[in-house]
């Protein structure tokens, strides 16, 4: 039986690349991209879902015969502070959409992203434990938290195959920063490329856990693909990357930018911070299904800045015809 992908979200920082690599993997007419609105860079299938209709994304599923679900729309943290009401609203009610649809279709796998936004106070900010305590600070992160219980009780009280990761944040090119309190760690780079100011939202010595995008995509695969016995947390999966500072991103791009100009304006985004870990332990993962990160700050900064640069090559007259 082909495996049939459905992704749920994909026009998403994660879910665009995430979707070409499952593209590559199964084949193009086996994975069905599906986001709010039509996404045009896609190529093979697009369906317009509304995950908050769980009629529609039942319908999709059977019409494609779904075996798979990944499961990546939600609002973000930083954004989510501006609606926390509506952000708990639309993330547990995506969530259980999903969930309900693949029990009664008998989906043999979903995949639900969790965050490190799961962690408060409570956990250690040094090499933080899968079983931490969680305390969460944000909506977006009480929402993951009481989806990781969710997800662990489907699979123990209806056998369904519910697997997460824990991201840190994703540092990508593909695509502009989504509303993450991370998501300096992206923007950061286009203002080099382009020769402007970055004025960073965080202080400079704020150290938080990154990943590469190309690491997160090939964890995300790795772990789904991994066989049913080895999976032992049910909850979700911490995994590391590299983990710095604003000031060590800038230290790096430098290198090759000596002019490039940074001020620091923290706003209600550092608070967020500085209630995350440092650094991660993901020892869980490296045991139960072989993870290991390839890229550090170094070799992330290289990619982006040769990455953007061959982006905004295109249409440099005219920044807004470029597309991420």
């Amino acid at each position: 039986m082909d495996t049939v992908v459905l992704v749920i979200g994909a026009n998403g920082q994660l879910g665009s690349v995430l979707t070409a690599a499952l593209q590559k993997k199964y084949g193009i007419d086996n994975v069905i991209a599906s986001d709010l609105r039509s996404g045009d860079n896609f190529k093979g299938i697009f369906e317009i879902i509304d995950a908050t209709d769980r009629d529609r994304i039942h319908e999709v599923v059977i019409t494609y015969k779904v075996t798979q679900i990944y499961h990546l729309a939600a609002i973000l943290s930083a954004k989510g502070e501006e609606t926390p009401l509506a952000t708990w609203d639309i993330n547990m009610k995506t969530l259980f959409n999903v969930l309900e649809v693949s029990r009664i279709n008998n989906i043999n796998r979903v995949f639900f992203p969790s965050s490190i936004a799961v962690f408060g106070e409570g956990a250690p900010l040094e090499q933080t434990p899968n079983d931490a305590y969680l305390d969460p600070a944000t909506v977006y992160g009480i929402s993951k938290a009481a989806g990781e219980n969710w997800a662990q009780y489907y699979f123990l009280r209806y056998g369904l195959d519910v697997r997460s990761i824990r991201y840190p944040g994703v540092i990508g090119y593909q695509s502009l920063p989504g509303g993450g309190t991370t998501d300096y760690a992206v923007d950061i780079y286009h203002k080099a490329v382009l020769g402007e100011k970055f004025d960073c939202f965080l202080n400079n010595d704020t150290t938080l856990p990154m990943i590469f995008m190309e690491d997160a995509i090939r964890a995300t695969i790795a772990l789904m693909e991994a066989p049913k016995k080895d999976i032992t947390i049910r909850t979700s999966y911490n995994i590391a990357g590299v983990s710095f500072s604003p000031a060590e991103v800038v230290s790096e791009i430098r290198k090759l930018y000596p002019d490039f100009s940074v001020a620091y304006h923290p706003d209600f985004r550092q608070e967020i911070a500085s209630r995350w870990p440092k650094s991660i332990d993901d020892s869980s993962a490296v045991h139960d299904w072989g993870w290991q990160p390839e890229f550090d700050l170094e070799s992330i900064t290289t990619i982006m800045i040769q990455k953007l640069k061959e982006k905004y090559k295109i249409g440099a007259k005219n920044r807004k015809v470029l597309m991420f």
